[in-house]
């Protein structure tokens, strides 16, 4: 059937971002063949997730952004980017393209979102002032930033002006960038939307412990400029000035509704394409959804109810009956080391509302729920310092607590908060509207037994994915109140858990994955369970990565033991125990990193990386480093990563133990562990905690009286403080201690599992891991010893065993036919006195450097 077919319907929507993706897919996955769509966007991308732009500075590409393209992919979808649309005639109903295209509608759906303000003062017009709204806009603000920073051979000082949720996200983008950062907020408090004082003013502390800077209070008159038009300086009501090389305004989004005005649709005076419950407008045959239409008055700039007014809309034409409920103005920071959120009736506005508060400044800590005036009901909530309890309360606003209140807020190990069963009404996916009964009914009428498939069928969870942990909850709850358990199989091709496969194994005493997979699964296996199997094998029978069938198992970055780099090549990074290197090391580092053209940055885990090696290089550097004494650092494996250390009682006065000593202790036992996730170490030499030791899967910090050792602590996504397990250990309990708590993480954890959440799910807690580490209560410590023992003494360096093969060499190569060829797609340019790889425009540029051995800017 054709597009233009006489028995279709044609929709048109107009604007291509989250919202609009939601709607085609709404639309498409409920209705027959008779619906044709067309979306037009204004960017020249895909739909994004626009939620997640932050994490473009923490390394995502712009494919990783990119929202699910199967409906895009469909028959029955005609996708037109970077064409914007620019006129509506209703009267013939057709819309024009900027190119002139001219495109009929039965229907039309307006997702134009809207566009970020700028502060209308003098110079907000200047070079190097920029807004954080999409996905060019923050590509434009990276290259900037490494652009003049290598131009003025400094970091630079940045500025973000407008102190709520999206600012201190850009806050935090600049300063991954080396930028020293200013929040300017013309309130009196950060995220003045969402947080009251108090909790505002614990917010401003976990800012400024991060390096931020916050000015409150604060009202840009002026920006300053240098001859060439580029911003040099702030200058505020007060008088004050301060200098900036970088601005980036956030100081609030406004409705895309021009099309409508032009068209003569009603649009708000504060803006935004005015609709009713049903999202549509004044006219029948256009609807209007997410940012740019106003509902009772107001125009929000959250995906939330964006997604909840495009179900709507979708609902509608399929001529069933549903009606836009109103705003869900539940928010949550994304910024790393700061834990932010805040929910329903924040600022206890109902008549009667009590507020219960828990404050810990010490901590840095402040909560607060809003109850009813019989304080039975949530209203709503503020969560500062320590948002773990979001989760579970988000969903139940509106609703009883069924307990005391005062649980909720304690500490992890303080009262524990009540576990009693959510209403079927409670919201547990925000983002895609989707309830506790909704999940329920996916689990007993669709045979959802696990989060994927609940994603799947409903949606919940595939948006921001804070609902996950309650998504999990509820699930394993209606499989154990049927009689019927949580399926923990391993993917499609094992019904057995990562734990049980390696049982399985251990005990067979199987040696390959084909041997594996015929006796205890079916198939031939998957990108799940193929690298799970590959690092049990490694655990169990300590082979080489790359010997026989076992190299086909590998991910990405084992397959060639380096790890894979955004342009194609890869990254060298020797072990250096502990972060001690001797001169001569340093100078064999530096003369293989200049010699071949390596990127050189030293990381926050104490060794030095060099980026931009070639495949078929990989070979001759590891020969001059293993030569020199180096060995593999493991940093593409999922095994021990580094161990960072102080420099201890060695050299520092407040150092009462030799934490350097015991740094490379650690790492020469550990090195090359396979595990379920990277491991990573810390040692401190007192309790000052110079080598954060607290956040690291296995902690050291040194007291007078022994090593104390903490456990489970993480980064990552949702960090983790590590947990006291024991104290005052001398050198070899803290060697047993060590070895018992990574076998038995490696023996029992789920793939991909790290530390802290294996620890979290721990029947027992810490005393049950206590328990089996030290009273041997599980009578598995002979075992956990021997584990170790056999690793200990089997252990060889990878790449030196690899040198030594021609058979595992024959993987280097760029191209078979031409082993010692240079990949062509390779291209660098210089940036601060290195070589990074080139942006698409650089890449036409004549002196941007071509894949080679040296470092030469072409004429």
């Amino acid at each position: 059937m054709s597009f233009t077919d006489a028995t279709t319907t044609n929709v048109v929507v107009v604007g291509a971002g989250m919202v609009a993706h939601r709607f085609v897919e709404s639309l498409l996955s409920r209705g027959g063949s008779e619906w044709r769509v067309t979306l037009v966007g204004e960017e020249p991308h895909g739909p994004y997730d626009r939620v997640g732009l932050t994490s473009f500075f923490s390394g995502a590409s712009a494919d990783e952004l990119a929202l699910e393209r199967t409906w895009l992919d469909d028959e029955r979808v005609r996708f037109l980017s970077g064409d914007p649309v620019v006129r509506i005639d209703r009267s013939a109903r057709r819309v024009t393209t900027r190119s002139g295209l001219s495109i009929g509608y039965e229907h039309l759906v307006l997702a134009t979102g809207s566009y970020a303000a700028k502060l209308a003062v003098d110079g907000f017009e200047h070079d190097g002032c920029f807004v954080y709204r999409t996905l060019d806009d923050v590509t434009r603000l990276r290259d900037f930033v490494r652009h003049r920073s290598a131009e003025l051979g400094r970091p630079l000082v940045g500025t973000v002006i407008g102190g709520g949720l999206l600012g201190l996200e850009a806050a935090g983008a600049l300063q991954s960038l080396d930028v020293a950062c200013t929040v300017v907020q013309s309130s009196d408090r950060l995220m003045s939307a969402q947080l009251d004082r108090p909790g505002s003013d614990v917010l401003r502390r976990l800012i400024e412990a991060r390096g931020l800077r916050v000015r409150t209070e604060s009202l840009t008159t002026r920006l300053d400029a240098d001859r060439s038009g580029r911003v040099t300086g702030l200058e505020f009501r007060d008088g004050a000035w301060e200098q900036t090389d970088v601005v980036v305004f956030t100081v609030g989004v406004r409705p895309r509704d021009e099309l409508a005005r032009s068209a003569g649709l009603e649009v708000h005076p504060r803006g935004g394409v005015v609709i009713d419950a049903a999202c549509g407008t004044a006219d029948p045959r256009i609807s209007a959804i997410g940012e740019v239409a106003s509902f009772g008055g107001a125009s929000v700039g959250l995906v939330a109810p964006g997604y909840a007014m495009a179900e709507v809309a979708a609902t509608r034409l399929l001529g069933s009956d549903a009606a836009f409920g109103g705003y869900d103005l539940s928010t949550k920071l994304k910024l790393s080391g700061v834990d932010v959120a805040s929910f329903g009736d924040a600022f206890a506005e109902t008549p009667g509302a009590l507020d219960v508060v828990y404050a810990d400044p010490v901590a840095g800590v402040y909560k607060k729920l809003v109850l009813s005036d019989d304080a039975k009901t949530l209203l709503g909530g503020i969560l500062v310092g320590d948002a773990s309890a979001y989760g579970a309360l988000r969903p139940l606003v509106g609703s009883a607590l069924g307990g005391d209140p005062v649980a909720y807020l304690m500490p992890e190990d303080g009262v524990a908060a009540p576990s009693g069963a959510l209403p079927d009404e409670a919201l547990v996916c925000s983002c895609n509207g989707v309830t506790a009964g909704r999940i329920r009914s996916s689990v007993h009428e669709e045979g959802c037994a696990d989060v994927a498939a609940v994603k799947s069928c409903t949606k919940a969870g595939a948006a921001c994915g804070s609902c996950v942990g309650m998504i999990k909850k509820l699930v394993a709850g209606e499989l154990a109140a049927s009689g019927a358990v949580a399926s923990d199989a391993l993917c499609e091709h094992f019904a057995l858990s990562r734990r049980q496969l390696f049982d399985a194994v251990r005990v067979s005493g199987l040696r390959t994955f084909s041997a594996v997979i015929e006796r205890f699964g079916q198939g031939r296996g998957c990108d799940l369970c193929k690298p799970a199997l590959a690092s049990i094998l490694s655990t169990l029978t300590g082979a080489h990565v790359l010997d026989g069938e076992n190299a086909t198992l590998q991910d990405t970055n084992d397959h060639v033991m380096a790890n894979l780099q955004k342009d194609g090549s890869y990254s060298v990074v020797p072990r250096i125990p502990g972060g001690e290197i001797t001169p001569e090391g340093l100078l064999v580092i530096g003369e293989v990193a200049r010699d071949y053209g390596l990127y050189t940055k030293i990381t926050g885990g104490q060794r030095i990386d060099m980026f931009g090696a070639r495949l078929e290089q990989l070979p001759d550097i590891w020969r001059r480093l293993v030569d020199a004494g180096f060995e593999s650092g493991h940093a593409y494996g999922k095994s021990l990563r580094t161990v960072k250390s102080c420099v201890g009682s060695t050299w520092c006065r407040y150092g009462v133990q030799n934490s350097v000593g015991m740094a490379v202790r650690l790492e020469l036992r550990y090195r090359g562990l396979r595990s379920p996730h990277k491991i990573k170490f810390g040692v401190s030499g007192c309790a000052r905690e110079c080598a954060e030791a607290r956040g690291k899967d296995v902690g050291v910090i040194a007291t007078e009286a022994g090593w104390n050792m903490y456990v489970g602590g993480n980064g990552g996504f949702t960090p983790r403080h590590a947990v006291l397990l024991a104290e005052g250990l001398d050198d070899d309990a803290l060697l047993t201690a060590i070895d018992r708590f990574l076998m038995y993480y490696i023996f029992t954890a789920d793939r991909l599992q790290r530390t802290a959440p294996w620890f979290e799910d721990l029947e027992g807690g810490i005393e049950g891991l206590r328990a089996v580490i030290f009273d041997d209560s599980l009578g598995l410590c002979d075992d956990l010893d021997a584990a170790m023992a056999r690793h200990i003494d089997g252990y060889e360096d990878e790449w030196k065993a690899t040198l030594d093969d021609p058979e595992k060499l024959r993987r280097f190569s760029s191209f078979v036919n031409a082993p010692a060829t240079p990949d062509p797609s390779l291209a660098y340019t210089v940036e601060r006195g290195q070589a990074r790889p080139a942006t698409e425009a650089e890449r036409q540029d004549a002196r941007v450097l071509i894949a080679g051995t040296t470092l030469e800017v072409r004429s």
